[in-house]
């Protein structure tokens, strides 16, 4: 899971009610280490596994109130402050583990139902983690936050399919490459053809869709929060819109958001109603 997904947290962000940053540091520092250790240097596939074991151990030893061992105290000194203060469910700390776990192992998917379960574990805890922070917990509000994270996390392996790729990394649902007849090897090698064109237009829209659906809760939550989840929504669709323009051919290069969209995307935040569109 590329780290490029917590991007989205409004870390440092002028949005961001200062009352709320040392949470949300220590909730993105614990997700950004586990990354990196799932993801990041030269280690092995075991070594990654135990050391990932070892930090969910410093996670349950946060949970009860004890204090952190040498190797990440500045990572679960502040977490545990914060989940004594604001009470954070642990469940969603550990399904980030969970899916940082299965990451390292390298899964294929099946289909779009074993991916939205990886999803569901790697992208939706952050937005239910933020819902809690601010103190939402309606049934709604945490189904549309769930699709906007889902959305984001798609997204982001739809705008990085020319890194993963060749990298091993894979998670195109196997149904969605047999439907357009795509060999896994073609996303390994960056082939952009007809084919490989067609499959990511596919996939673009499923992650819209699903960003559409739950672009509601940025206009139903008020102040900051609400600007904050607009700008995150807009900033997903303006990436779909990219790869749109590029003909849907990302197999072959990565499309990206600079700081000429910032205009673009806050107009367009400003200007969001229902069912908001990449086009509005």
């Amino acid at each position: 899971m590329s780290i490029d997904h917590y991007e989205n947290f409004p870390v440092a962000s002028v949005l961001c009610p200062p009352a709320l940053r040392p949470a949300v540091l220590a909730i993105y520092r614990f997700a950004r280490t586990a990354d990196d250790l799932a993801d990041e240097g030269s280690a092995s596939v075991s070594r990654r596994l135990e050391d990932l074991q070892a930090y969910r151990a410093e996670l349950q030893a946060a949970v009860r109130g004890h204090s952190s061992g040498l190797r990440w105290r500045a990572v679960f000194e502040p977490l545990t402050a914060q989940i004594r203060l604001r009470r954070l469910p642990a469940a969603l700390l550990h399904d980030l583990l969970d899916a940082f776990e299965q990451d390292v192992n390298n899964p294929a998917y099946p289909d779009r139902t074993a991916l939205l379960d990886y999803c569901r574990r790697s992208a939706n805890p952050i937005g239910r983690l933020m819902l809690h922070l601010y103190g939402v917990h309606d049934p709604r509000s945490l189904r549309e936050s769930d699709a906007i994270c889902t959305a984001l996390q798609l997204i982001n392996f739809w705008q990085d399919l020319s890194v993963d790729g060749p990298r091993g990394r894979h998670y195109v649902p196997l149904a969605d490459l047999d439907a357009h007849s795509v060999a896994r090897d073609e996303l390994a090698t960056r082939s952009d053809n007809a084919r490989t064109r067609r499959l990511v237009a596919d996939l673009c829209g499923w992650a819209g869709a699903m960003m559409r659906e739950g672009a509601p809760l940025a206009l139903r939550l008020r102040g900051t929060v609400g600007w904050e989840l607009r700008l995150v929504v807009q900033g997903g669709l303006r990436i779909l819109e990219k790869i749109e323009g590029m003909h849907y051919a990302s197999v072959a290069r990565r499309p990206v958001l600079s700081s000429l969209d910032a205009p673009l995307l806050l107009w367009r935040a400003a200007r969001m109603r229902r069912g908001p569109s990449s086009k509005r």
